[in-house]
């Protein structure tokens, strides 16, 4: 439930619906672009609970959530569904930046399966372990599965590429997925192939010489190619009849854009990427321990502003050209100079509840996600997150001075030490990259610990930390402070855990949940359950339990079981524009309640005279935890009867 609340309050403190254009999110953000950012009520974000941080960067309005983001995500995308624009419109794109439009479209692209790719990386890590200690060879079959496993994402990556690049270009992303393919297709790996023997005859596309290349793994001759689709796409679907613009407008896409791209896009792409990793390779060279130091020190600084998306693309493009990637390695430190900072003040802080946050904060960041550690930890305590970027800065450096690599693809991370051994096996880049660890460790936990006074950690840290790691102690349901059970029937109630009767809260007619004209009720996004037609206007208590949320709008309860199981009654569709005219209500949040207690009255005529709908539904949004629930299968039911059975 708490998820589903906190959508709501983020749709509405982001200025609403209408006032979105796009959202993504990645591992710990949602990444909204707005048509006016001046309506957000980022103060008001900042300071909800389940909020770490409100970011405005890269033309992007940034609420970091944690690593609990997707579950918030999903109830807003469903209420976004069908309301976002196809492609930008003209006014939002020319209010941008260069760069904040680049920083939009990486992260829009990469962002859908980054997590798989990673999965990837580390699986083909663990392999390289596995053949440097002598645990299997490149030759048994266990080997070559597992290899093609990991190894699939990153080969056939032009072909996830082209779906996610064509869906932010506002084109079809099926089209994208074929030209990726089309890149990728052993025909032309083979013909690939051959062109690189001694007399290899040249290919030509009508008469046009045509430079083969192998694909396989390469970002921007997609990327490219899926704009190029895109935009003719947009061009001519309008202007064909619609009999045949379904089938037309994809083979003129495909015959135009494929051949295009072997002629003139993929060879040009070919050579920018072979640049921008040479580019790299230069600046890297001429001083790999400078540039450590300033990637160690700096890194965090993008994370914050949403502007490592930008360093990504250099990140597979090294992989791509060269087979490894020397930038990965360097933020490595920068991770653990964070999670040393946290630690610091974990053994600093005598605050029980700042001491929790710091741990989990400490735990995702191992893991690679930072954004707890630093909001909620140690950006607030501000010497704290210095120390832990100068901890990774001296890590840094000792990486770039023995210039370890990884060989797969990884945000930087714990996980990172599988993908820095190289294919000749162990050796002094990854000693290199374990001390950098313990360096980074070592600076930012003793500089945080001596020199973090007790006063900022005791006094600063709370206020923010509170909004790194949810509390969800307040929720918690002591069932022997209900003053109507007794003590001897709450021991029963939790030998019963396998059933669970939830009765109705109204009278009137009852039916099936997938009848309700609300898509987002209908397609069980919030839970399972029923609605009801009330007759009247009154909702009472559907257990004895406690209220757990009280809508300001008073159109929706939730309520919390002794036993665990969480409901929202929603009275009316789309009801919550009223602002609470026509509700009034009997109890308030955290009230303990007990079945059959009246709870919200209601003006029925009055709003169904102002045109809503009054189909309530009756939802059990954790059904997820239950095996079932069963629901009265009566078409008619009166208020405190038998609704649903929850079974264990």
């Amino acid at each position: 439930m708490k998820y589903n609340e906190l959508a709501v309050e983020v749709l509405e403190k982001v200025g609403g619906p209408k006032n979105v254009i796009s959202l993504v999110h990645c591992a710990t953000r949602l990444r909204f672009k707005l048509r006016d950012s001046s309506k957000a009520q980022t103060e008001a974000l900042k300071k909800t609970p389940g909020i770490i941080m409100v970011v405005e960067s890269g033309g992007q309005f940034q609420v970091v959530i944690g690593n609990d983001v997707s579950q918030v995500y999903t109830p807003i995308a469903a209420r976004l569904e069908g309301s976002l624009p196809e492609t930008l419109p003209g006014d939002a794109q020319s209010k941008e930046g260069l760069f904040a439009r680049l920083i939009d479209i990486i992260s829009a692209v990469f962002t859908p399966f980054i997590g798989i790719l990673i999965a990837g990386g580390v699986l083909k890590g663990l392999l390289s372990i596995a053949l440097a200690i002598g645990w299997t060879t490149q030759k048994t079959d266990t080997y070559q599965i597992l290899f093609a496993a990991s190894d699939a994402m990153f080969y056939f990556l032009p072909i996830f590429l082209g779906y996610s690049a064509c869906k932010k270009f506002g084109g079809s992303p099926f089209v994208g997925m074929a030209i990726g393919g089309a890149l990728t297709h052993p025909m032309m790996l083979a013909a690939f192939t051959a062109s690189q023997l001694p007399g290899a005859q040249p290919h030509h596309f009508l008469g046009i010489p045509v430079v083969m290349i192998n694909y396989g793994s390469t970002v921007i001759p997609i990327i490219l190619a899926s704009w190029l689709s895109s935009k003719i796409e947009r061009a001519i679907h309008p202007r064909l009849h619609s009999a045949v613009r379904n089938f037309l407008t994809p083979l003129i896409c495909l015959a135009v854009v494929v051949p295009l791209t072997f002629l003139l896009i993929g060879p040009a792409a070919t050579w920018l990427s072979n640049m921008l990793a040479q580019g790299y390779e230069l600046i890297y060279g001429f001083n790999s321990v400078i540039a450590g130091v300033l990637m160690g020190g700096l890194w965090q600084v993008c994370v914050m502003f949403g502007i490592h998306w930008g360093i990504v693309p250099i990140m597979m493009n090294n992989l791509s050209v060269v087979g490894h990637d020397t930038l990965i390695p360097l933020l490595v430190p920068a991770i653990f100079g964070q999670v040393g900072a946290t630690l610091g003040i974990f053994l600093r802080s005598k605050d029980a509840q700042l001491k929790g946050n710091a741990a989990s904060a400490m735990a995702a960041g191992i893991c690679g996600i930072t954004e707890p550690a630093v909001y909620g930890i140690t950006l607030p305590n501000r010497r704290a997150f210095v120390f832990g970027s100068l901890g990774g800065a001296a890590g840094a450096g000792v990486v770039g001075y023995f210039h370890s690599a990884v060989y797969s693809f990884g945000f930087p991370g714990i996980f990172s030490l599988t993908q820095v051994i190289p294919p000749s096996g162990f050796d002094m880049t990854v000693v290199a990259v374990i001390v950098s660890i313990i360096i980074s460790l070592i600076i930012s936990t003793g500089l945080t610990y001596c020199f973090a006074t007790p006063r900022a950690v005791e006094q600063e840290l709370p206020a923010a930390a509170g909004h790194a790691v949810e509390n969800d102690n307040s929720a918690a349901l002591n069932i022997n402070e209900l003053n109507p059970v007794s003590t001897a029937s709450n021991l029963s109630l939790q030998n019963a855990k396998a059933r669970e009767v939830i009765y109705s809260p109204l009278s009137g007619a009852l039916k099936p949940l997938e009848q309700i004209s609300d898509p987002i009720f209908a397609g069980g996004l919030l839970g399972k359950g029923a609605f009801i037609s009330p007759t009247g206007g009154r909702v009472v208590s559907p257990i004895d339990g406690k209220v757990a949320s009280l809508f300001k709008t008073f159109h929706a309860i939730g309520l919390e079981s002794p036993l665990g199981a969480e409901i929202l009654i929603h009275v009316g569709i789309d009801t919550v524009k009223l602002d609470g005219q026509y509700f009034t209500p009997h109890v308030r949040e955290g009230d303990d309640v007990v079945r059959g207690q009246l709870m919200l009255e209601f003006d029925a005529e009055a709003i169904r005279a102002a045109g809503y709908s009054l189909d309530t539904p009756v939802l059990i949004t954790n059904s997820d935890e239950f095996t079932d629930v069963d629901v009265n299968d009566s078409a008619e039911i009166v208020e405190n009867t038998s609704l649903l059975t929850l079974i264990r």
